[in-house]
């Protein structure tokens, strides 16, 4: 099964050793992590302390959490799987944020006590509302394809 050349084959490594993210994206992914770590933190205290009085607000606001520490971990990285969950979590929370939003101000006695997202996440200054939005300005920006055809201008 030779096929006559005797050299040995190269294969080049599996490892990615781009830069993950610089300059805004690096503010981005920052800005992402507060907001996982303020989500997660609240949405936490919440439901230890007080479950019973807004279940649904306080579970809505652990959601965001996960959402927002799937996003941060995604758009920290450049590999497919992670750009792919980066995508479903940027646009899911773009869905969570229009949704609960929505809602909170149609039928706020669904919301007794605030989420991250109620009124378009008017309770954290409405980032919650933008940061969707610049996480998928920013997917779109960094796709390694439109990163490749820009250097070959």
């Amino acid at each position: 099964m030779s096929s006559g050349d005797d050299e040995p084959v190269r294969t080049t490594p599996a490892e990615d050793t781009r830069r993950p993210a610089y300059g805004l994206g690096r503010v981005l992914i920052l800005v992402y992590g507060i907001f996982a770590l303020a989500a997660s933190a609240r949405a936490t205290v919440q439901l230890i302390a007080r479950a019973s009085e807004a279940p649904v607000a306080y579970g809505l606001s652990a959601l965001a959490g996960a959402v927002y520490i799937a996003a941060t971990v995604a758009l920290a990285h450049n590999g497919r799987r992670m750009r792919r969950l980066g995508w479903t979590a940027v646009l899911f929370e773009l869905v969570g944020v229009v949704a609960v939003g929505t809602l909170s101000l149609l039928e706020p006695q669904l919301f007794p006590d605030d989420t991250v997202w109620s009124r378009y996440g008017a309770g954290y200054g409405y980032v919650p509302a933008v940061l969707p939005l610049l996480g998928i300005a920013w997917l779109w920006h960094s796709a390694p394809a439109r990163i490749a055809a820009r250097s070959d201008r």
